[in-house]
């Protein structure tokens, strides 16, 4: 059985997730603390809000140089995966550094509201181990301001007015801009693959 600590930096709407993770046979601890999260076998940054506060209370916890030493798999799902690149243009925040590339507002217009909020296809552009088994077409809910670019990291885009990276991992590190707890029987299925890893 995989022990998944959920990171408790404050601020993040966290009891959803901890839900979706029971339905799939897994009971996730809430967690602030260094050693706990170095000793689980998966790891998981939630994140509600913006990027600057969001640093700001890993810092405060003093949990920066502890989830940039993990080895184990770590999923970051909305803020928390913005926070895994190196820097986001919300508030010129540097970020945790985990993954290459920078995060930006999205583009919105007439036609394109931002935030970005609802139901959007997720388009597959390489095979990997988080994403088997998703179903074509597959559709995931958003809600968010900012996004990174697609990049090399990038497994899945979706588009809001542009292209931008929905699902990412390089080597332990993993991210998913939606939110898996709400995206029904997609998220429930990448959340699996997820602790599979």
């Amino acid at each position: 059985m995989p022990d998944v600590v959920l990171v408790d930096a404050g601020g993040s709407n966290i009891g959803s997730l901890r839900y979706a993770l029971q339905r799939l046979g897994v009971d996730a601890r809430l967690s602030s603390d260094a050693t706990r999260i170095r000793a689980a076998s998966h790891v998981i940054l939630p994140g509600v809000g913006a990027a600057a506060p969001g640093m700001q209370r890993l810092r405060d916890a003093g949990l920066v140089e502890v989830l940039r030493a993990l080895r184990q798999p770590m999923l970051g799902v909305c803020l928390g995966m913005q926070l895994l690149f190196e820097h986001s243009a919300e508030s010129d925040t540097p970020c945790l550094g985990l993954l290459p590339g920078r995060v930006g507002r999205l583009a919105g217009d007439d036609h394109v509201r931002v935030p970005h909020m609802g139901w959007n296809a997720l388009t597959p552009l390489r095979d990997d181990p988080l994403l088997a088994g998703m179903p074509h077409p597959a559709y995931a809910y958003f809600v968010h301001s900012y996004a990174a670019q697609p990049g090399a990291c990038t497994l899945a885009s979706a588009t809001h007015g542009a292209m931008f990276s929905a699902v990412v991992r390089q080597g332990n590190v993993c991210g998913m801009q939606f939110h898996p707890e709400r995206s029904a029987a997609v998220g429930a299925r990448l959340l699996r693959n997820f602790i599979s890893l």
